[in-house]
């Protein structure tokens, strides 16, 4: 299962390593923070007007750095192996589309606050898993947000890709999994799929009343 979901992934990674170290998850940290907050401040007035577009900064400066297809798998657990290609195809593309939704969400926080990505620390030799956590400093007496990325050594690249983001302590393939287990339990793949379309199609529709 693993290779067949980490393979298609390569060829994204090559375009990422021509400027940036993806043996050291703390370079790569650094790289995909800087390129996703320089954009947001650059084209502030487009997300201003319109809201959506963060998921195209999602989609264009995030997602080159994610493991999208082994996160969808994991939400899954074993009623990944039970599914059809045309229903992995349909689910990988939905839950894709999720993550953009999520955080897209989580980048409309942003507001020109102060951002801090902790210090590199050594790596455990053979580590497959580091988490680099990312504090956004709100005003004065606030609290600050907490983003933990989850960085995931790919088995057959050795490079490192993000699996996931916990946002002040909410995982999204953890929250995910408990979400949706009972409804695969019910109503398997075809279940979820269908409560994936209706909930895009659901935003789709309240983002064009906002923008009319």
């Amino acid at each position: 299962m693993l290779k067949k979901i980490l393979i298609p992934v390569l060829l994204t990674i090559t375009l990422i390593a021509q400027s940036t170290d993806l043996n050291n998850p703390y370079c790569l940290m650094n790289d995909v923070i800087d390129r996703t907050f320089t954009r947001l401040k650059a084209e502030k007035e487009e997300v201003h007007k319109n809201s959506n577009y963060l998921r195209v900064i999602v989609r264009e400066e995030l997602f080159p750095y994610m493991h999208i297809k082994y996160a969808g798998a994991l939400v899954l657990g074993h009623y990944y192996k039970e599914a059809t290609p045309k229903q992995k195809h349909i689910y990988f593309k939905l839950f894709q589309d999720y993550l953009e939704q999520v955080y897209g969400q989580a980048l409309a926080l942003y507001d020109n606050q102060i951002y801090q990505i902790e210090s590199e620390k050594p790596l455990n030799a053979g580590a497959k898993t580091v988490i680099i956590r990312m504090s956004v400093f709100e005003k004065e007496y606030h609290m600050p947000i907490y983003f933990d990325f989850q960085w995931h050594k790919n088995n057959i690249s050795g490079n490192w890709q993000i699996l996931d983001i916990a946002i002040n302590g909410a995982s999204i393939i953890k929250t995910k999994q408990h979400e949706w287990t009972s409804l695969l339990h019910n109503k398997g793949i075809n279940g979820l799929i269908e409560q994936l379309q209706n909930s895009t199609a659901r935003i789709a529709t309240m983002t064009d009343g906002l923008s009319t």
